[in-house]
């Protein structure tokens, strides 16, 4: 994640402020082309009606913690790397003795995305990371929750051009949930369809 350091005086203190992304072409994509679509396609009484981009989850398992707890560490890196963003730890909610698993384990990493750092994030997935899938076809329209809200499963992390193959440990997978505003899944297919994101055929 980048920073500039801004100097402000206020008295003798210097204040570091973080450098705000640059506004995203999709979001203007969204505000000139897809939203005025949507509202005219579902007959929307307001614009603040169409279907948008609340924010985007970024989720990343650890399961080998259990044996290596360096991995969790080597996990975040990664995540932050892609993200641009520090991530939280997420922690295991009950015991599981197959496993070796007890509540309260660290056993991944998250990343929730709002704002421009959002947009981008979708930019990259849509125009460089999802052509890089092997196979692939077109995500899948059924992945929906029955609110409106989509998931990804992205099973190597390699995927994200700003992973290096010469330092990266292992792969690892991730679940990318984009949660949307939409009353509906098909009014949420409708919107990510407009937004640029490949779906294959039901």
């Amino acid at each position: 994640m980048t920073k500039k350091a801004k100097e402000s005086v206020k008295g003798k203190e210097k204040v570091a402020v973080a450098e705000r992304p640059p506004r995203s072409r999709l979001r203007e994509l969204y505000e000139k082309t897809v939203r005025p679509a949507l509202v005219k396609e579902f007959a929307y009484d307001s614009v603040m009606q169409a279907p948008r981009l609340e924010k985007i989850v970024v989720n990343m398992g650890v399961g080998e913690v259990t044996q290596d707890s360096k991995q969790l560490g080597s996990a975040i890196r990664d995540l932050t790397i892609i993200t641009g963003q520090k991530p939280v730890s997420t922690t295991a909610r009950k015991s599981i003795s197959n496993f070796k698993l007890r509540a309260g384990t660290k056993v991944g990493c998250k990343v929730t995305l709002r704002g421009e750092r959002m947009y981008h994030f979708l930019d990259k997935l849509i125009t460089v990371v999802l052509p890089r899938l092997r196979d692939f076809r077109g995500l899948n329209p059924r992945s929906f929750d029955g609110r409106g809200n989509f998931s990804i499963g992205l099973k190597e992390q390699i995927v994200f051009p700003e992973i290096d193959y010469d330092t990266f440990d292992r792969i690892r997978g991730m679940d990318i949930i984009m949660c949307t505003s939409a009353r509906t899944d098909d009014e949420a297919l409708a919107f990510l369809k407009r937004i640029g994101l490949p779906f294959r055929q039901r």
